[in-house]
């Protein structure tokens, strides 16, 4: 299950979580506050989303392991809340098999803390916290992307830039865990859309070089139906390097459209269920494919 975080290499070795490499230009505060118009559209897409549920839908199974729609809106609505000044909660999750480290008990805890809660009462909380943060976002707008935020979930470290482009991911990637478990496909065409797709991206070099471990002078060209094509190169220290031109003969080629790509990207289904193309080195392309996973 994402938190709204993926790990990136823009163009560095991808050790660590993204802090905005390979984010678009202009000043922080332009861009900060791009992010946020992004991530409001997608929390108002969302429950809007979830206004539609009927009672059986919101205990449907999503692609998250041990979590159905209302354990989905609940991790929502907890992250949401604490970033607009909600005490954190602690609650015992028990041992369930889903869970695997700090931070899945973490999220875990908000989902537990809220089993009890109407689909109505998630609804609102997000609805109240997301327009609370949004108010004072639009009030007091940050304008250094490498200073803290006043408040994070989970205590994590994490700067203007990290948390405001993770945002709309982890709301974005939730819309669509919902849509694929209630037979309600849409929102792919839409900023969030674009922006999840585009970030994602960003990670192939990690992929491709950490995870896949190829060797030096390996190219692989990212081609997503509606984004701009994506290379990446491994150079002579194994780091994944994103190249400025599409190569003319990559080594491999992987070319999908934009809800496969963020399918496999945000590691929720496997490669054999959604149809890619694969070309040049096809061996290759397959380890990448399968490799793809990069949130937590």
């Amino acid at each position: 299950m994402t938190d709204g975080a993926v790990v990136s290499t823009g163009s560095t070795d991808g050790a660590g979580w993204t802090d905005g490499a390979g984010s678009t230009g202009g000043s922080d505060a332009a861009r900060l506050a791009g992010y946020v118009e992004v991530w409001w559209q997608a929390v108002d897409d969302f429950t809007r989303l979830l206004e539609e549920l009927s009672d059986e839908d919101w205990h449907r199974p999503t692609d998250l392991p041990g979590w159905d729609v209302h354990d989905v809106a609940a991790h929502t609505a907890h992250l949401e809340a604490v970033l607009a000044g909600a005490p954190e909660e602690t609650v015992d999750v028990g041992q369930p098999p889903h869970v695997t480290g700090l931070l899945g008990l973490y999220t875990e805890q908000g989902v537990v803390a809220r089993k009890d809660r109407t689909p109505d009462e998630l609804i609102t909380e997000i609805r109240e916290s997301a327009t609370a943060r949004h108010t004072a976002l639009l009030a007091d707008p940050p304008t250094d992307a490498g200073a803290s935020p006043p408040r994070m979930f989970g205590g994590v470290g994490w700067s203007w830039e990290r948390l405001l482009r993770n945002r709309p991911l982890d709301v974005w990637m939730h819309d669509q865990d919902v849509r694929r478990a209630v037979g309600r496909p849409g929102g792919l065409d839409g900023a969030a859309a674009v922006h999840v797709a585009d970030y994602l991206a960003e990670s192939l070099g990690f992929v491709l070089a950490k995870k896949v471990g190829a060797a030096p002078g390996t190219t692989v060209l990212l081609l997503v139906h509606g984004h701009a094509p994506v290379a990446y190169a491994v150079d002579e220290a194994g780091r994944g390097v994103r190249l400025a031109e599409a190569p003319t003969e990559p080594t491999a080629t992987i070319a999908c459209d934009r809800e496969t790509f963020v399918v496999l990207a945000g590691g929720r289904r496997r490669a054999e269920d959604r149809a890619v193309s694969l070309r040049g080195d096809v061996a290759l392309a397959r380890q990448v494919v399968d490799a793809l996973a990069v949130t937590p």
